[in-house]
């Protein structure tokens, strides 16, 4: 008979211990059955200036298990509507860290500030397993597929351009803008 990971709860989900820094705020929760993300609120008011950024807080503290880590993600909804997005997303929670769970927002709107209030729901939190590894160094690496193509290397993606602009994208060349 196999023992039961302490780490789940009976139904398996993933048991996450909680401490709110102030009561009156909501737990992070997910809003709809089969949700990856639980939404995570502002701990107080703010507001984000156009193409600016601002950390705020959560007022959530977390204690995962080992071997796993919860990553903040943008609200898509925020990002659509308001161009609100979370900057260094996504942002990691290793399982060792106790403190806030902060979230620097990025205003990507150049002329629109964007107002939060207090409970606002401003990221989501996503809790996944997490695996460790151990680095080996080689003289070289197997080939692959791939190989070193990196940034833009699969293609993919054309561009829309209009009559106008497809005259001077077509003039520039392969090489660097000249002034």
């Amino acid at each position: 008979m196999q023992t039961p990971d302490p780490r789940t709860a009976t139904d398996g989900d993933v048991e996450v211990l909680l401490v709110l820094v102030e009561g009156d705020l909501p737990a992070p929760a997910y809003a709809h059955p089969g949700d990856a993300g639980a939404d995570l609120v502002t701990r107080v008011d703010a507001v984000v200036p156009p193409s600016g950024r601002l950390t705020v807080p959560t007022g959530v503290r977390i204690a995962l298990p080992a071997g796993y880590a919860a990553f903040v993600h943008p609200r898509s909804g925020l990002a659509r509507r308001h161009g609100l997005t979370v900057l260094n997303a996504p942002g990691t929670v290793d399982a060792g860290y106790r403190g806030e769970i902060e979230v620097t927002l990025h205003n990507t709107d150049p002329t629109t500030p964007v107002v939060l209030h207090r409970g606002d729901r401003i990221a989501q939190l996503v809790v996944q397993r997490v695996e460790r590894a151990r680095f080996v160094r080689a003289e070289r690496l197997p080939g692959s597929h791939r190989g070193d193509g990196g940034f833009g290397s699969s293609g993919g993606w054309h561009g829309a351009v209009d009559g106008a602009a497809r005259g001077a994208v077509e003039g520039a060349g392969d090489g660097p803008a000249q002034p």
